[in-house]
């Protein structure tokens, strides 16, 4: 009980203190504020990057031809084999019969040629369709199933889906990159702001000292200082978080361009990264101010 009188107390005298010092205090909470609207950015950015590059590799699909003559023990033996590889997923076997009738409730056009069309006629071949475990190493497992006897042809997009994963894991990788850049550069922002507060109140610490005050005494009210600026600043990244991106997401119909660049769905997505945000803005201030406190006045 005695922490949680402290702490009330810390952050009521915090925003007088803040209030008293406005000027200063405007500073410290704009460079959180500027500073955490593009680290709100960066990390909306790479869940969706991850979401994007997940959605495209559950999409993926090897699609494997099998030889015309092919009888249904070789379409078993395949099966078996398929089973076998280690980087297979699971397996649909599609017959040349439900591609025909696939095709044939896609367009009349297509229902009326191949109506009269005879199983051993079809030009249609039986094919397996295949999902891999790991995207990565897709191009090795096809190389396999190559190998199989009876397999025709195989086909997956070969070259794009490695590209577009390859992208998206670089475009992730930056992203978070630049949040972890993004946080050093606020804290040495906040030292540097807060320095300058201290320094305005050099006479108020010397007071503190020769009363006898300890050095958590005079710490204690610039770190509270720092956590509540960060709070302050935290609000206008978490307003644009919640909103901003709400409105993106209904304006675009949750896809960008395109079906597979499907976007996270706002709820409860936005409200973690403004946790997210929240609690970063708090360690900064924090931090911030206990640095500039120890560094700057060798408490």
């Amino acid at each position: 009980m005695k922490i949680i009188r402290m702490l009330i107390r810390g952050i009521r005298d915090a925003l007088k203190s803040v209030f008293r010092n406005f000027s200063l205090s405007f500073a410290s909470v704009s460079c959180i504020s500027i500073t955490l609207i593009v680290i709100a950015c960066s990390l909306l950015i790479s869940y969706n990057v991850r979401n994007i590059t997940t959605s495209i590799e559950q999409d993926v699909t090897v699609v494997v031809f099998i030889d015309k003559g092919a009888t249904d023990v070789d379409l078993e033996q395949i099966d078996a084999q398929l089973r076998s590889i280690k980087n297979i997923e699971s397996i649909t076997l599609k017959t040349k019969e439900q591609e025909k009738e696939e095709f044939m409730k896609e367009s009349e056009v297509f229902k009326n040629i191949m109506a009269d069309w005879k199983s051993e006629e079809s030009p249609l071949k039986d094919s397996f369709m295949v999902k891999v475990v790991d995207i990565k190493e897709i191009g090795k497992t096809v190389d396999e199933i190559k190998k199989i006897d009876k397999v025709f042809m195989v086909q997956y997009g070969e070259g794009t889906v490695e590209k577009m994963v390859s992208v998206f894991s670089v475009i992730e990788r930056v992203t978070i990159a630049i949040v972890i850049a993004l946080i050093f550069v606020n804290v040495f922002l906040i030292i540097n702001t807060i320095k300058l507060a201290i320094f305005a109140r050099k006479r108020e610490i010397s007071i503190m000292r020769l009363v006898g005050a300890s050095n958590f005494s005079i710490k204690y009210p610039f770190v509270i200082e720092g956590m509540v600026i960060g709070m302050i600043g935290s609000i206008v990244p978490i307003i644009i978080i919640i909103y901003g991106y709400t409105y993106i997401y209904e304006y675009f119909d949750g896809v960008l361009f395109s079906s597979i660049l499907e976007l996270v769905e706002p709820q409860p997505f936005v409200y973690i990264v403004s946790l997210i945000v929240l609690v970063i803005g708090i360690l900064v201030g924090m931090i911030g101010s206990s640095r500039a406190v120890r560094k700057y006045l060798k408490v």
